[in-house]
């Protein structure tokens, strides 16, 4: 029995903005950002209001202990794969 037009298919058409292609999308989106800083209607950060951006970013992020925990191992791990085995940070250049 064929599928009828209404009924959803296991593969989802893109249309409109998501089937551009990333570069056409890029274009008209910078467009977009031209025009509000151009309008005044664009938010610029002073460098108090990101650095208190940035602070409650921390904050939050850190108080979920398992990806804290999950982070540290990582840093972990990538410092003993050194390839002069020391497992210490990597020399570039002489000193």
């Amino acid at each position: 029995m064929p599928e009828s037009s209404n009924e959803p298919t296991k593969e989802t058409l893109r249309r409109g903005f998501a089937a551009m292609e990333p570069r056409r999308q890029r274009q008209i989106a910078s467009k977009g950002g031209k025009a509000a800083h151009e309008s005044g209607r664009a938010h610029e950060f002073t460098p108090e209001e990101a650095r208190s951006a940035g602070r409650k970013g921390g904050e939050r992020v850190s108080t979920d202990r398992a990806h804290m925990a999950a982070i540290g191992r990582t840093g972990g791990k990538s410092r003993t794969k050194r390839s002069d085995g020391s497992g210490g940070p990597a020399v570039t250049g002489a000193a």
